[in-house]
């Protein structure tokens, strides 16, 4: 659709309609039917239809033009790693029963207890050797006992901070722990 002289157009932002008086290289100008002349850039402008449905005014389009404005080669967004994800703690210990144990058959809950909170110790004690910066202990909601006597382990220890993990990657039943290398346990 190219546009001349005396062609009534309409701005494709703002509602004002006028009759095309001046074209030059980038700039059309348009004189209003109130006598004021306005100035638009080519693309900012659009013949007004005289069509009056919707459907004829929206099918009224160069097909090719949109056809080669879709097929031009969109940038694929870059892989960037959150800021969270590249500080999360790598090393996560999975403290229910059934991943520490085949069977739990003739164990009391003493027993699971124990079972667990040695392995939580045993962990512990090999990231501080192994000079790991963090970890998770993953340890379900449940009744809350694992918790609160994993809590009282890990306040035994002078170099480390505990809290909640992260609620979006594991719910309520896990906790952060955070080694504190330079620090006597």
């Amino acid at each position: 659709m190219k546009i001349k002289v005396g062609d009534i157009v309409e701005t494709i932002d703002d509602a004002i309609t006028g009759v095309v008086r001046k074209i030059s290289k980038d700039s059309i100008t348009l004189e209003t039917s109130d006598g004021f002349e306005f100035q638009f850039d080519k693309n900012e402008l659009m013949l007004a239809t005289s069509k009056n449905t919707l459907e004829d005014a929206i099918y009224d389009v160069d097909i090719e033009s949109v056809r080669r404005e879709k097929e031009t080669t969109k940038r694929k967004p870059s892989l960037t790693i959150k800021h969270k994800e590249r500080h999360t703690p790598k090393f996560e210990v999975d403290l229910h029963i059934h991943q520490l144990t085949d069977s739990t058959k003739g164990m009391t809950s003493f027993d699971m207890l124990n079972l667990q909170l040695n392995t939580a110790r045993q962990q512990l004690e090999f990231a501080i050797r192994k000079r790991i910066p963090k970890m998770v202990f993953i340890h379900g909601v449940g009744e809350g006992v694992l918790r609160q006597e994993l809590e009282t382990l890990l306040g035994r220890y002078n170099n480390i901070i505990f809290y909640d993990a992260d609620y979006k990657t594991y719910g309520l039943g896990a906790t952060e722990v955070r080694i504190f290398q330079n620090i006597e346990p």
